[in-house]
This record gives C-alpha cells, sequence and structure tokens, in this order.
C-alpha cells in the first residue's frame, strides 16, 4: 500500500533539521526499497521546512514504524505529520 506522509518542521528548528540530517538519511537508506520518493519541503527561499516522502509498505503498521522511528520524528522536529493512502497512476510502471 502506498502512502504520501507531509511532514511539517517546527518553526525556527532549522538547526536541529541540520544536525539530525545525516542521521535520518542514513535511517532512510537503510528503507529505500519501501521509498518511492522523498525529499525536503522548502520555504519560499528555498530553506527545508518540512519533509515529503511517499512510501509503499504492506500496512498503516508498516508505515507508522518507520515514520515513528525516524531520527528527525525522535528528535521532534515535527509540528505536524499528515498521512494520506497514495496510488502512483503516473509515469506509468512497465
Amino acid at each position: 500500500m502506498q502512502f504520501v506522509v507531509e511532514c511539517q518542521d517546527k518553526p525556527g528548528q532549522l538547526q536541529l533539521r541540520l544536525s539530525t540530517r545525516p542521521p535520518h538519511l542514513a535511517y532512510l537508506q537503510s528503507h529505500s526499497a519501501s521509498i518511492l520518493l522523498a525529499g525536503p519541503l522548502l520555504d519560499d527561499a528555498g530553506q527545508p521546512n518540512g519533509f515529503l516522502p511517499v512510501f509503499d509498505v504492506a500496512n498503516r503498521a508498516a508505515l507508522d514504524a518507520i515514520i515513528n522511528n525516524d531520527p528527525y520524528a525522535l528528535a521532534g522536529l515535527f509540528a505536524t505529520v499528515r498521512v494520506s493512502p497514495f496510488r502512483k497512476t503516473l509515469p506509468a510502471t512497465p
């Protein structure tokens, strides 16, 4: 099952984001088989202020286990996390 996860950072937490980025990226790499795409959300000035991954996992419980153990989540970076079921349509996969 596919899910879009939209995570918005707490205001004023750029330094926390930057200091936690290396373990966050290593953690995502360990789950790369489940990630369709992922990257930072940016503000109008081009600074990261959130995170948007799209996962393909067995179920919501599997997704929650990944999201809740992400170093960004464990550090308390996110003000909000919104999860939406998703179905990739384009580009078509052979």
